[in-house]
């Protein structure tokens, strides 16, 4: 069973959708307003509130610059076996810190023209925030590419104190 609640936030309304699993939900994705690739709420999904109390708290700690790391529980099959490869290397890239598109590849064996892959595969990771593709810059140290948009970006740097918000 599908299930989405919203969840206020700095960026604007999160919206969370997640599958039933043991004890919980497994998150499957978290977007913002005017995302590209969001979430759109499906007929038959379930609007469930409380089985996402524990991940909106833990938002609502990171907004808050109490949280620097997240303990969420993901849905599985999302993405293809090279996407689950590069997220999984954002998982990796600490609170406060940048890592470059290339530095990202050479992770991930995919160094070179690999680079481009990599960006495609961040720009489809559907947890924003919560896996932090945010924290990938160029290799220049510019801002590139999010989902979300480069001023949640620079925003969500700011807060992790990556970068002065201007």
């Amino acid at each position: 069973m599908t299930m989405y609640t919203t969840v206020d936030s700095p960026l604007g309304e999160l919206l969370l959708v997640g599958e039933e699993a043991t004890g919980g939900v497994a998150l499957a994705s978290l977007s913002l307003p005017g995302q590209k690739g969001a979430a759109v709420v499906r007929d038959g999904w379930v609007h469930a509130p409380e089985a996402f109390a524990g991940i909106a708290a833990q938002l609502r700690e990171y907004f808050e610059g109490r949280r620097t790391r997240f303990d969420i529980v993901y849905a599985d099959g999302v993405g293809t076996d090279f996407q689950r490869r590069v997220w999984a290397a954002l998982d990796t890239v600490p609170y406060g810190e940048t890592v470059s598109y290339g530095q990202i590849a050479e992770r991930v064996g995919a160094p070179g023209s690999g680079v481009r892959a990599v960006g495609t595969a961040i720009g489809r990771n559907p947890l924003l925030v919560v896996r932090p593709c945010h924290r990938v810059i160029g290799a220049d140290g510019a801002l590139r590419g999010y989902a979300g948009g480069l001023e949640r970006k620079e925003r969500l740097l700011g807060l992790e104190g990556a970068l002065a918000v201007r």
